[in-house]
């Protein structure tokens, strides 16, 4: 790992607030798939203690995002895209389907405000070129339908995969076909949601999850 690419952190952070640094260098790519993690220099960049460091890994390892060898240490994870087709999405299909069906009639016109604001937001970061602020504005709008469903066992699950799936997104947003592209996506998306159809919109989420760029990865 480079050194002093983590900010340091005030003596009294607890393991969440390292563990949310941590996670936001991985999923940004300050911290690269195969980087070496030891204790001892993330406690030396993050200016604390060696225990909440030791915490924030396992936390980061149950996510998925860093693994720990006997005898190697820890090291980040990638992402690659046979976890995303045989893993990733039919997860998503299982929750994203459910919550769909659930919230679909809760759904007001608040909500519609607010999702739309979100396909407005991913059109001026594609025009900006923000391929992490598209990402996370992507995972704002699937997150927010999962919520709003009022179901905690799919937050649930879904709060164990997004760090996951927010990799995915960074890693692939470069490469949809034009800038647009997701925001498009999922302006059609909450067209079908506006209808009155619930299966046609559980269809229309299926859709989209499965429509993505071949990264190659």
């Amino acid at each position: 790992m480079a050194r002093n690419l983590l900010p340091a952190l005030p003596s009294t952070s607890r393991r969440h607030q390292v563990a949310d640094v941590l996670r936001a260098a991985i999923v940004d790519g300050t911290l690269r798939p195969g980087d070496k993690l030891t204790e001892r220099d993330l406690a030396a960049d993050l200016d604390i203690s060696r225990a909440p460091i030791r915490e924030a890994l396992r936390q980061l390892e149950q996510e998925g995002l860093v693994v720990s060898y006997p005898y190697r240490g820890t090291e980040v994870l990638g992402i690659s895209q046979q976890e995303v087709t045989e893993i990733l999405v039919p997860i998503r299909l299982t929750l994203e389907r459910f919550a769909v069906r659930t919230v679909h009639p809760l759904l007001t016109e608040d909500d519609f405000a607010h999702l739309a604001a979100l396909v407005g937001r991913m059109t001026r970061l594609a025009e900006a070129a923000d391929h992490a602020g598209l990402a996370d504005a992507d995972v704002e709008f699937h997150r927010f339908l999962i919520t709003r469903s009022g179901q905690p066992h799919c937050l649930q699950l879904w709060n164990v995969i997004e760090p996951r799936v927010v990799a995915q997104f960074r890693r692939d947003a470069p490469a949809h076909p034009s800038p647009k592209a997701v925001a498009d996506q999922h302006a059609r998306l909450l067209e079908v949601l506006r209808g009155d159809d619930v299966e046609a919109a559980c269809e229309a989420v299926a859709a989209h999850i499965h429509e993505m760029p071949a990264t190659g990865a």
